[in-house]
């Protein structure tokens, strides 16, 4: 089953009748589908940054194309898979902006540091006690040296970044110290090498 154009043209219209031109100009209208172009942290930020979203959830086969060729601005999957409908994909992106709204998540700090943001995967994190089970936090963490944290924290980012998704590591924006950690653990890439 394909989801007709009529209902969709005749609900996404009604909904940006009711807007300005200049709103119309800062307005994305969304289709869900495993189609479209992979969902990023970049595509997400400049999402935010809209006036007005409208998403459109594919469901069943899909839409018809006419959906696609003349009322959507951009088509949207959140990953290579299918899923029974566009709902959930409709959902992370939803959350994914959500939490770039001023004051949602704690300060702009925490959101420039988080997985992906950043260019590379989170560094490890711990809570107290320093111990648990047999199990301790490492000692560089206890030391109270800020700067050796951070270096720590760094040099982790990009250990977990080059093991799980070493694809990010093309365009992160990393500096001579983080290339020469890079070659230490092995990796070798023809950008900088």
């Amino acid at each position: 089953m394909v989801m007709m154009p009529q209902p969709i043209f005749d609900n996404v219209e009604g909904i940006l009748s009711n807007l300005t031109q200049l709103e119309m100009a800062k307005t994305r209208v969304i289709l869900t589908s495993p189609q479209g172009k992979l969902l990023s942290q970049k595509t997400v930020k400049l999402f935010s940054k809209q006036s007005n979203i409208v998403i459109i959830c594919g469901h069943y086969e899909g839409v018809d194309e006419r959906i696609r060729e003349h009322l959507i601005t951009d088509d949207v999957s959140i990953g290579d898979y299918v899923l029974t409908g566009g709902e959930i994909a409709a959902m992370v992106l939803t959350d994914a902006m959500v939490r770039l709204i001023p004051g949602v998540v704690g300060t702009e700090a925490s959101i420039e540091g988080d997985s992906i943001t950043s260019g590379l995967l989170q560094h490890p994190i711990f809570t107290r006690s320093a111990t648990f089970r047999e199990w301790s936090v490492p000692e560089v963490l206890l030391s109270g040296n800020h700067r050796n944290i951070e270096q720590w924290r760094r040099q982790q980012s990009l250990e977990r970044t080059l093991r799980n998704r070493p694809d990010l590591l093309v365009e992160a924006d990393l500096t001579e110290d983080d290339r020469e950690h890079l070659r230490f653990l092995g990796y070798r890439d023809t950008n900088y090498s």
